[in-house]
């Protein structure tokens, strides 16, 4: 795991270079403490998905490149067999796969998450960033915060939200919940 944060660094730094980015102007874009980015850029943090996109958008890359460090090259449709995908982002809070990391052009990045049952009463891991949000529960059921609401999803149920609003889940009854997530970018 670190050493995928070092590699995601290094390229978010070597990217923000080429760009001719100073980390202040980038962390003040992308509303973080300069100090922060600079952690991120190390390898000390995990970089949670939100940072990944408000960086993709600010620098005007794909999240593909941020990631692996290739480009992404499908243009007519993308496959992601069932337990496949890649790892977004490797958190205590939640565990993602990208589920159209390979598309090139992707105005919103559909992944599918897991909140892991530990997270079940502890606090919400808040996050912000641009764009709108689509939660469909696929298995188990979750608390959902956006601002100051409290919403359980069971299977089936859905949310749409203004992702700029901080926002959060936790797993309900024990076990993993799932969520079919769409992000858009």
């Amino acid at each position: 795991m670190a050493n995928i944060n070092t590699e995601i660094g290094e390229r978010l730094r070597g990217i923000r270079a080429l760009c001719e980015w100073s980390a202040q102007r980038l962390a003040k874009s992308i509303e973080i403490s300069e100090e922060q980015l600079l952690r991120y850029e190390d390898g000390e943090d995990d970089i949670p998905v939100s940072v990944l996109h408000n960086v993709s958008s600010v620098l005007g890359i794909s999240t593909t490149e941020l990631l692996t460090g290739e480009t992404a090259k499908l243009r007519r449709f993308c496959v992601v067999r069932n337990e496949q995908g890649d790892v977004l982002e490797r958190s205590p809070s939640y565990a993602y796969k990208a589920l159209a990391l390979n598309y090139t052009g992707r105005q919103m990045e559909p992944m599918r998450i897991t909140i892991p049952a530990d997270t079940a009463g502890k606090p919400f891991a808040l996050n912000t960033h641009k764009g709108q949000e689509f939660h469909y529960c696929l298995d188990g059921a979750f608390f959902i915060r956006v601002g100051e609401h409290e919403l359980r999803l069971d299977a089936g149920d859905s949310i749409y939200f203004d992702s700029s609003i901080p926002h959060g889940m936790r797993a309900l009854g024990g076990t993993d919940a799932q969520s079919l997530v769409i992000i858009t970018v």
